[in-house]
């Protein structure tokens, strides 16, 4: 995998009994936040979609529904990572989730009312309330998330 960033990201919204999946990242950017990742070497979105699904929570995609599209700043740990080119899916999948090991500390499905509460952390944290170190430690929210749930109209 490049250390340089190739400016292109997929996220998916995967939904049961209308509650969103999100996973902890252990890596930063810090926070709670649907999979999510760069394109890499794949030649369509859509393959990074799948391959991000199933390396990050272990999930095989059965179907994926373009949502939104558009450029982002957010930043990430590769060398130029400033802003993204993102493709944000509706997706259908199967199996069993499984965080990854080296990406997520947790993953689960959260309801509605857990997601708000991440976001009013996130905005704490925006507004400069919660330090870098204590927002490691017990995120909200990442705030490219709050973005793009906020132009879904899902918060």
């Amino acid at each position: 995998m490049s250390h340089e960033c190739d400016h292109s990201s997929v996220g998916m919204l995967v939904w049961r009994d209308e509650k969103l999946l999100l996973l902890e990242r252990k890596l930063p950017p810090f926070g709670f936040a649907p999979p999510a990742g760069h394109v890499d070497g794949d030649a369509l979105f859509e393959d990074a979609a799948m391959r991000e699904l199933r390396e990050e929570v272990g999930l095989t995609a059965d179907s994926l529904k373009l949502l939104v599209e558009g450029r982002k700043d957010n930043t990430c740990r590769r060398s130029g990572g400033s802003w993204h080119y993102w493709k944000i899916y509706e997706v259908i999948a199967g199996g069993v989730v499984q965080g990854s090991a080296e990406e997520t500390k947790q993953v689960n499905f959260v309801s509605k009312d857990v997601l708000l509460q991440l976001v009013e952390k996130t905005k704490r944290y925006i507004r400069k309330e919660i330090s870098d170190d204590e927002w490691e430690a017990s995120p909200g929210l990442e705030p490219v998330w709050y973005e793009w749930l906020q132009e879904l109209k899902i918060i």
